[in-house]
């Protein structure tokens, strides 16, 4: 087959059909993993595989066949793929394959199979494929670019508009990249969107001119949107007609109330969908270069919220115990009592000189990072004139810091 031949681009249905792949190396283990996602009933013919190959072997997904390619290893196979390392084998596998009328990829020289495989990429449903005459980086580049595309609603590929109901979505730590993939998606099809401060503020200047955008922030010890209207908003509008997306920041299930408005609306009888999001209390940290486990360092991490002090009768955080662990304690909501929290730690045996990382506007252009110890902490953010949303770091991989680019 010469290149310069136009190409007709198909979809093959190989569920529970015979495709050959001979060869087991890296070329072989990418495309086996798609034709087992397809229901291909896969044969490796090869003397070695890789390691992720082995892997699919021993858990019953596909068969290997451990020696060299012989005549006859493509009888009744529908679909066959050329993927040694050796230019005279995939030839002859080439040969073979167009002798019996089996469409043959071949690897290593597209031009010389009789079938090439295009760049894809899934999407809600729909496969997005790509050919470019041989032209592999080219066509990857398109497919990511479609794909990306219809994931963030630039390309809709819905004919009709979106059902009632409310999407909770969680935004992630503030970045407008890292929302996730379906996140995203929804957002793009909101008709209203019920958000607040600590979501990605970006994402709002994407959105529609004639999407509602209604703001539920609540700002800490000041203006708040009482939780009780935001349900009601939720539920009003999905009645309406109308597709919501409750955007809120982070992971709507830590410590963002999330559940509540979830029972709200099943209350109410509204359809409603959980998006979970990156939450703020292992993103921050991460992106100022400070893990929250390492091997050696740190084998548990506790999330703390601090909306009450350690004495509140609301309390339900065991201090005591906080005080005694030596691992990782991730405080959210904790700027205002920083102090105390430090204090009660150091009372219940934490040791005064364990190191605290405080992280503000973490992922955002504003975010900045204060480092400190349990004895200086309060202290310090005073002084530093720390405000939030931060999140508060303490334990030993405080202390650690690494590099890291945007």
């Amino acid at each position: 087959m010469s290149a310069q031949h136009e190409q007709y681009l198909v979809g093959l249905d190989l569920s529970g059909r015979r495709v050959v792949v001979v060869g087991g190396g890296q070329v072989a283990q990418r495309r086996v993993a798609r034709l087992i996602a397809v229901g291909a009933l896969v044969e490796v013919v090869s003397p070695e595989v890789t390691p992720a190959v082995e892997g699919m072997v021993s858990a019953g997904e596909i068969t290997w066949t451990a020696r060299r390619y012989a005549e006859g290893d493509l009888t009744g196979a529908w679909y066959v793929i050329a993927a040694t390392d050796d230019a005279a084998v995939n030839e002859t596998v080439t040969a073979d394959a167009e002798r019996d009328r089996v469409f043959c990829v071949r690897a290593d020289d597209g031009s010389r199979g009789t079938a090439v495989t295009p760049a894809t990429g899934a999407h809600d449903g729909l496969t997005v494929g790509v050919l470019a005459r041989g032209a592999h980086r080219r066509s990857s580049a398109v497919r990511t670019a479609l794909v990306e595309a219809l994931q963030s609603g630039v390309v809709d590929e819905n004919a009709e508009p979106p059902q009632p109901g409310v999407a909770l979505v969680g935004g992630g730590p503030g970045d407008p990249e890292l929302i996730t993939v379906r996140g995203r998606r929804l957002l793009s099809r909101a008709q209203v969107v019920v958000t607040d401060r600590l979501g990605p503020r970006d994402l709002m200047d994407e959105l529609s001119p004639d999407v509602e955008v209604i703001d539920a922030s609540k700002i800490p010890y000041g203006r708040a949107m009482a939780q009780e209207k935001i349900n009601e908003l939720l539920v009003e509008h999905a009645r309406a007609g109308k597709f919501v997306v409750r955007l809120k920041g982070g992971d709507p299930f830590v410590y963002g109330r999330g559940f509540e408005e979830v029972q709200a609306c099943a209350a109410a009888g509204v359809p409603v969908t959980v998006v979970p999001g990156i939450t703020s209390a292992f993103a921050a940290p991460a992106v100022a270069g400070t893990p929250v486990t390492h091997r050696g360092v740190a084998h548990e991490i506790v999330v703390v919220s601090g909306h009450v002090a350690p004495e509140d009768p609301r309390s339900l955080t065991d201090w005591a115990a906080l005080g005694r662990m030596t691992g990782t304690i991730v405080l959210m909501m904790a700027v205002e009592r920083l102090a105390r929290f430090a204090e009660v730690l150091v009372e219940h045996g934490r040791d005064p000189q364990t190191p605290v990382l405080i992280v503000q506007d973490g992922t955002t252009r504003i975010q900045r990072t204060v480092r400190a110890t349990l004895e200086t902490a309060g202290r310090v953010a005073a002084e530093e004139d720390v405000n939030p949303p931060a999140i508060v770091v303490i334990g030993p991989v405080a202390g650690l810091e690494a590099p890291v680019g945007s």
